[in-house]
């Protein structure tokens, strides 16, 4: 959802929204109405988060209020110059074997956001892509709505998949994307304490009919944006064929896939 990146610092929360939840057998939310951008002014609440988490307009970052500790910033778009545009994808990609293929042959960089409980078994296949553009981040453990848990069930989940992934690959992960895109105050310190350093989002999303839909905005791709793409339910079928067409698209608009973590 670095895809070059270039993400800000600033001084309080962004304006938090909801997400993405492709493959792992949820259903997705609605479109959320206003993600926030890294670095962005403009930015909105949204129905399936907490409001009560929000802060200075969509920024891209905050302070925690009790320890003057940086929570991390909940972002769909990252605000850069340069022309690219971020794919992200949850856990289902590794069940279309053309899709690893893809990957390889074009050295494509993608965000993949794991759950262990989903993609645990096929960790080894996954590790195989990262040498040619796969980032491999935290979907937490059980795939469990966080929003509403109290923060040591939230440290669990994200805490717990932080350390299973470090433990598999050698890498401290730093970017998550919480559950059915939801997500509360407690989410963010909960993260904070996990090392996280931003709540990925979406702007963009890959239907399963091979069409983009949009949170908010213009309905076109502009560079910075995060792309959800989805995977066809159950079994992610025909999903490099949509990929493929989406980096038509993307070409077609004079912008070129980029490494999200390199931005964020």
């Amino acid at each position: 959802m670095r895809r070059g990146r270039s993400r800000p610092a600033g001084t309080a929360l962004a304006a938090l929204t909801a997400l993405l939840l492709p493959l792992t057998g949820c259903d997705r939310p609605a479109a959320p109405a206003g993600h926030a951008a890294a670095g962005d002014p403009a930015g909105g609440g949204d129905r399936d988060t907490d409001r009560s988490a929000g802060g200075d307009g969509g920024r891209g970052a905050g302070g925690d209020s009790g320890r003057g500790r940086t929570l991390p910033p909940v972002v769909d778009h990252v605000r850069t110059t340069d022309r690219v545009v971020f794919l992200t994808y949850d856990d289902g990609a590794e069940r279309d074997p053309a899709f690893a293929d893809l990957v390889r042959e074009r050295h494509l960089p993608v965000t993949l956001f794991l759950t262990d409980t989903v993609t645990g078994p096929v960790y080894g296949d996954l590790a195989r892509l990262r040498p040619f553009g796969a980032s491999l981040q935290n979907h937490t453990l059980d795939h469990r709505s966080l929003r509403g848990l109290p923060r040591a069930g939230q440290r669990a989940e994200i805490c717990g998949q932080q350390t299973k992934l470090r433990s598999r690959f050698g890498v401290r992960t730093r970017l998550l994307r919480p559950p059915h895109g939801t997500y509360d105050t407690t989410t963010l310190h909960a993260a904070a304490d996990c090392g996280v350093t931003a709540l990925v989002l979406w702007r963009a999303a890959l239907a399963p009919g091979g069409d983009l839909t949009y949170t908010r905005g213009a309905h076109r791709l502009h560079p910075g944006d995060i792309v959800a793409v989805d995977p066809d339910h159950p079994s992610a079928t025909n999903l490099t064929a949509r990929t493929e067409r989406l980096l038509r698209t993307i070409e077609e608009q004079g912008l070129r896939a980029g490494t999200l973590e390199n931005y964020l």
